[in-house]
């Protein structure tokens, strides 16, 4: 439920109620406004409270029931946008981040390859999994731990922030050594022990939408997470299947500004899961932060032609030069910027 206070309502008066609605068993998210305090409330689900229990305390003003099935998820339970802060990364404020990388870690020399390209780019941080779901069980599975360690090395040498997918519950120790954000891949997303044990976690995870969720379904997974006690979650659409069959995925622009509408959670786009073909990730990129993206994760490669898995939606390193040269005059236009530190070069098409 959502708790308004009095517009002149005390610091006490606040205190109050708040200690009132712990002592019923609710866990409280308290945000302040310009003009009144606003309260959110969430029930273990043991004990259902009567909010005319609440509407009687003093100081408040009015008492109101989150109909979504996810709570403190919803904007409703916290109106102010939630920003997932790694040193000077904030996910969800005024910059658009940019996550880019390979799709696995090969070698060394590819995963250092990717890493100053992406950084000269302006990515802020690097994406490559150890641990791959394949659709074909002989299909390549990631190095695991020596991958972690390739891509943390890369990572640190260039100043990056590293995003990496985590599988199953016993990966996440391990993972958690190497990775500064936790990924969970469209097959994971209702895998809810998962999802809980990375409530328990202390780094963000990033959710990407299942390949036929719907957004609340979607939501409802980053509200285990939340439930959980993390409250540093990044929602990623990468698209879903649909009866097309021109593209890997069909890349659901509208669900950005819808979640944005729904949710206080930043939003990220992965335009290269979008498509499955790396000729059309620039145009998906571009309309994903014309949308209102808070970030782009995207696949970049040194020789895509010859990557191991995903080549074909891999970027060249000219390639996104390029896409990020565009993305900086895109992004002003809307009210947003996108790493001004790094200068693109011009890059030839392909």
């Amino acid at each position: 439920m959502i708790v308004v206070m009095k517009e002149r309502a005390s610091e006490s008066q606040v205190d109050s109620v708040i200690a009132r609605l712990i002592e019923l068993g609710m866990d409280v998210h308290r945000s302040s406004g310009s003009t009144r305090t606003v309260l959110g409330v969430v029930g273990t689900g043991k004990v259902q409270v009567d909010k005319e229990i609440i509407e009687i305390l003093d100081g408040v003003h009015e008492v109101m029931r989150i109909t979504e099935p996810y709570k403190r998820a919803s904007r409703s339970y916290r109106p102010d946008k939630t920003i997932v802060t790694l040193g000077d990364v904030r996910i969800g404020g005024d910059e658009v981040i940019v996550m880019a990388g390979p799709c696995s870690a090969e070698t060394e020399e590819q995963c250092e390859a990717a890493a100053a390209a992406v950084k000269r780019a302006g990515a802020k941080v690097f994406r490559g999994g150890a641990f791959k779901p394949r659709s074909s069980p002989y299909s390549f599975q990631g190095h695991g731990e020596a991958g972690l360690k390739m891509l943390r090395q890369a990572s640190d040498a260039h100043g990056l922030k590293l995003i990496s997918e985590v599988m199953d519950v016993s990966q996440i120790e391990l993972i958690a050594k190497y990775c500064d954000i936790f990924q969970v891949g469209a097959r994971n997303m209702q895998n809810y022990t998962l999802l809980r044990e990375l409530g328990h976690a202390r780094k963000p995870v990033l959710v990407k939408r299942g390949i036929s969720a719907t957004i609340e379904e979607w939501l409802l997974s980053a509200e285990y997470i939340l439930a959980g006690g993390n409250n540093d979650v990044i929602l990623c659409e990468r698209g879903i299947r649909t009866f097309e069959t021109a593209t890997r995925n069909t890349f659901d622009i509208s669900a950005i500004p819808v979640v944005h509408k729904l949710s206080h959670l930043p939003v990220v786009a992965d335009p290269s899961h979008g498509a499955g073909r790396r000729d059309m990730v620039p145009q998906l990129a571009r309309a994903a932060v014309a949308a209102g993206a808070d970030g782009l994760l995207i696949e970049v490669h040194a020789d895509p032609d010859h990557a191991w898995s995903d080549g074909a939606q891999s970027m060249y390193p000219d390639q996104f030069d390029r896409l990020m040269a565009e993305l900086r005059i895109i992004a002003p236009a809307i009210g947003r910027s996108i790493c001004l530190e790094a200068v693109s070069r011009p890059g030839r098409s392909r």
